[in-house]
């Protein structure tokens, strides 16, 4: 009578495949870096975050005739200015601006969107506009991403130049290079 030998496998081949899985998932994971990708995706949110809220001040704009920062339309060299500011305390001297621009105001931003952006935890917007006539509104954030980083330092650094209305002293300070971008910010338009 012929023995019947058992088939499966052992150990040992079993301890090499499971070895073998190992290597490959950390070769995944090291190829898709997931902090990278989770900053990069938090960027992209900011990013429409900042587009949403520029909408929302030019629509404000069209609407009353002026920039929810102001409390009126005026006129004048640099009227419609508004410094280097964050956003969740912006003011137009007694009025968060986001209030404004939210429900509670002009309706153009819903309020969870002020709440979310006005957040301890969400990475700040800034607002700049220089106040000259066709001048642009700026809302700018710090990218956590190397992508958006190394992007928002070629901006600053390009030698084509930036636009006379950037807010340059800010979003391009001294130490904001492509070697070094930890300090540029990424701004919109």
């Amino acid at each position: 009578m012929k023995q019947k030998t058992a088939q499966g496998f052992t150990l040992i081949e079993l301890l090499i495949v499971i070895a073998v899985l190992g290597i490959l998932a950390v070769a995944v994971l090291s190829a898709i870096n997931p902090i990278e990708q989770i900053n990069r995706s938090r960027d992209t949110g900011s990013r429409s975050d900042a587009e949403q809220l520029i909408g929302a001040i030019d629509r404000f704009y069209a609407t009353q005739g002026y920039y929810p920062w102001l409390t009126a339309p005026c006129t004048g060299a640099l009227c419609e200015a508004t410094p280097w500011t964050t956003v969740s305390t912006w003011t137009d001297g007694s009025l968060l601006v986001l209030s404004k621009l939210s429900e509670s105001g002009s309706g153009e931003l819903k309020a969870s969107f002020t709440t979310r952006i006005s957040g301890a935890t969400y990475n700040p917007l800034h607002s700049f506009n220089r106040g000259q006539t066709g001048d642009s509104t700026y809302v700018c954030f710090s990218p956590k991403s190397s992508a958006f980083k190394v992007e928002a330092a070629t901006r600053c650094t390009a030698a084509a130049g930036l636009p006379t209305d950037y807010p340059t002293t800010e979003a391009c300070p001294a130490t904001c290079a492509v070697a070094t971008p930890d300090t540029c910010f990424s701004c919109l338009p």
